[in-house]
């Protein structure tokens, strides 16, 4: 048995490190073996032969958003709107830039015969919701990333209008009501990505796992925790029709139910887990290359396996998945936090000569909350 650090840090959920790289495990096997990216002749997929189970891969993402739910109601905590808002800045941005950056400069000198991007697209990505701005994602994975900023938006002005997480139950239930009113009735495309109204029952599980986390125990957050995930897999069964005319594939709802609710209740029996038989360094490796690795793994993951071969094949696919593992590592161990921790004073710095404070009280010494595992 490996040796486990007998200083882990109390701060951190550990399994959430290992559900994270599941998740995005699964998201890279739908990628690969269901989806994948190349046009212009290009094969579609590398794996086909894994569709049937790789289809289902998709679930990655809203498995992220539940972990998102939890580690935001953690990492806000604390914080004043100013300080929340500076520490999701400076965690998602700076890797974002330099993963996106990364993309666009192999794709712009090795993706000429699949993909083609311009300098005007990279600029309009440096604002993360490119296709505001007439433009394509630099990589179609980035589409989730835009509803996380929409989740910190919004608890940033829950937080400033003082009722997060004090008013957690109202919040949530008038945003499921919300939810179905417009997935059932109104059809509004500015409520779906205003509200979220495709995702939000995952990003509710997380918050009220939280505040099991915390203690509560009380009748109305398990009734609460139930209609939250009922919502969540209504939600994920309800993109199939969509997803299906997108991908051209066939999904049994029933697979997509069962996949869902084991999934957050992994999640939920995740954070009753204090510690797990690893050195705490491998915890925090596996926690930190998630992001860059989800930024990463798609059209830059493309781009080398097409140059590699026209028709990839498992050898072929296992070697560039190893390869953007090991470059999500770099970033993440030599370029993300320096960008992180520059960022992250810099703005604090220019908050405090504005008079803004980043801390609803002072610290008590303990290892920043955003370093717990942050989900795409």
């Amino acid at each position: 048995m490996p040796n486990v650090s007998k200083h882990a840090d109390p701060t951190r959920v550990p399994v959430l490190d290992l559900l994270r790289l599941a998740a995005v495990g699964a998201v890279i096997l739908y990628h690969y073996g269901f989806w994948g990216v190349a046009s212009h002749d290009a094969q579609m997929v590398a794996l086909p032969y894994l569709a049937p189970v790789a289809q289902y891969g998709f679930l990655g993402v809203p498995v992220f958003f539940a972990i998102s739910g939890f580690v935001i109601a953690y990492s806000a905590e604390g914080r004043t709107p100013v300080g929340f808002a500076i520490a999701r800045f400076s965690r998602i941005y700076p890797t974002f830039v330099i993963c996106m950056t990364l993309t666009f400069l192999a794709t712009l000198l090795l993706g000429h015969a699949w993909f083609q991007v311009t300098w005007g697209q990279w600029l309009a990505n440096l604002f993360i919701a490119a296709p505001m701005l007439g433009q394509p994602y630099m990589d179609d994975a980035y589409w989730s990333l835009v509803i996380e900023v929409v989740f910190y938006a919004w608890v940033a002005l829950l937080l400033a209008w003082g009722i997060f997480p004090r008013r957690i139950d109202t919040i949530i239930v008038a945003w499921i009501a919300i939810t179905f009113a417009n997935e059932l009735t109104l059809d509004i495309p500015l409520f779906e990505k205003l509200f979220m109204a495709d995702d939000s029952g995952f990003f509710a599980v997380g918050l009220l796992i939280y505040e099991h986390y915390r203690g509560r125990r009380d009748s109305r957050l398990y009734s609460l925790l139930t209609l939250a995930m009922g919502t969540a897999t209504f939600q994920a069964v309800h993109k199939l029709e969509r997803l299906g005319v997108h991908t051209h594939g066939s999904f049994d709802p029933r697979v997509v139910t069962a996949i869902c609710i084991v999934s957050l209740a992994i999640v939920f029996a995740a954070t009753r887990i204090k510690s797990v038989p690893l050195p705490d360094s491998v915890v925090r490796a596996v926690g930190g290359i998630t992001y860059p690795l989800y930024l990463l793994h798609l059209q830059l993951g493309y781009v080398i396996l097409l140059l590699i071969t026209p028709t990839p094949d498992a050898p072929s696919t296992a070697l560039v998945v190893t390869g953007m593992v090991v470059l999500a590592w770099f970033v993440w161990r030599f370029l993300e936090a320096p960008a992180h921790y520059r960022v992250k004073d810099q703005l604090t710095m220019l908050a405090s000569r504005l008079g803004w404070s980043s801390r609803i009280r002072a610290s008590d010494g303990r290892i920043d909350r955003d370093d717990v595992a942050l989900p795409v």
